[in-house]
């Protein structure tokens, strides 16, 4: 594997797990919202990470001889189909008749597990990034 494709796995992760994170964020900052412009509280998000695929051997030389990138990427953004928080608050303006809200399918606290998942990755790609950065700058040394 070339330096390149090694960087170019890692930064792939990197952003995957950014991405995570945003979304991770949007859930967190949306934990409250009974209302959205769609109508009806927030739906929890999350992502979807693809890989290149893996086959034989000469599957993944065939791919990597004609330059498809290595690494992983979010395909998509999904909502949780998870059903609401009904919670009884008669007072509050956004109740039904019977008194209930309607709260978004977040759990405050699966949400800030995911974040710390995220944030090891990420850490751990860094972490790949700079080995990768090492050995190149010890090859070069060896050359001299």
């Amino acid at each position: 594997m070339d330096i390149e494709k090694a960087f170019a796995i890692s930064a792939s992760a990197l952003d995957a797990q950014r991405a995570r994170l945003n979304v991770i964020s949007s859930n967190l900052a949306n934990v409250e919202s009974t209302q959205t412009a769609e109508g009806g509280p927030y739906r929890r998000k999350d992502v979807v990470f693809a890989t290149a695929p893996i086959g034989s051997f000469e599957e993944t030389l065939q791919m990597n001889l004609e330059g498809s990138q290595p690494g992983v990427s979010v395909t998509r953004v999904i909502q949780d189909d998870r059903p609401f928080k009904r919670v009884y608050e008669p007072q509050h303006p956004e109740a039904d008749p019977d008194g209930y809200v309607l709260y978004p399918n977040i759990n405050a606290m699966e949400e800030m597990v995911n974040m710390i998942s995220a944030l090891r990755s990420y850490e751990a790609n860094v972490t790949a990034l700079n080995a990768t950065k090492s050995m190149a700058l010890k090859a070069l040394d060896i050359g001299r």
